[in-house]
């Protein structure tokens, strides 16, 4: 009965682990990590993540792994973090997804900070994309470029603050005048387009 009851309380102990990633493949229909639960165990584990999210954590990254019934050789990885990665001082209730490479959405208390660190943003294949802005959009870039119509359903603002709708300010270029090189009017622009 004593061997018995060892064996069960072994089982028992062998059933949750901790480690560390030494290597994952990210290949197949399901990850596989391998872990380093000591210093002479190293296994290869399933890892279950939540629905519609997937990661690959990188080397070193802690895991947290049941393996069912107390058998080594079946274990499951149920959570992954990385100490040194992972964004710090969130308030209560702030969530946050990020990367190794320091890329991160942050849903903070008082908005939402996306951070592209140097890399390209691209949304593909909208069908069509709406900004709901209660005060302003600001784009604060070089270079705006834009493949395709624009249409503007209100007043333009130039730097300098005058205002006018398309129309109004094509009409005023249409209209405007230049003095030449020897003092002359130089009439207002043909239109030629």
């Amino acid at each position: 009965m004593t061997d018995l009851l060892r064996n069960i309380a072994q089982r028992l102990r062998m059933m949750i682990g901790r480690g560390r990633v030494t290597f994952a493949d990210d290949s197949g229909s399901v990850q596989i990590i391998q872990v380093q639960l000591g210093p002479l165990e190293t296994n290869d584990c399933l890892r279950l993540a939540e629905f519609g999210f997937t990661s690959n954590p990188p080397v070193g990254s802690d895991v947290a792994a049941i393996f069912i019934g107390g058998d080594r050789s079946n274990g499951i990885i149920i959570a992954t973090g990385n100490q040194t990665l992972r964004l710090k001082n969130l308030l209560p209730g702030e969530s946050a997804l990020y990367d190794a490479l320091g890329k991160y959405i942050y849903l903070t208390e008082n908005g939402i900070e996306i951070e592209a660190n140097g890399q390209p943003v691209m949304i593909n294949s909208a069908s069509a994309m709406t900004v709901n802005a209660a005060t302003e959009v600001v784009l604060n870039t070089p270079n705006l470029q834009v493949n395709g119509n624009i249409t503007a359903s209100g007043e333009i603002s130039d730097q300098n603050g005058a205002k006018g709708t398309l129309q109004h300010i094509r009409d005023n270029y249409d209209s405007h005048t230049h003095i030449d090189a020897q003092g002359g009017n130089t009439g207002a622009p043909s239109n030629t387009l």
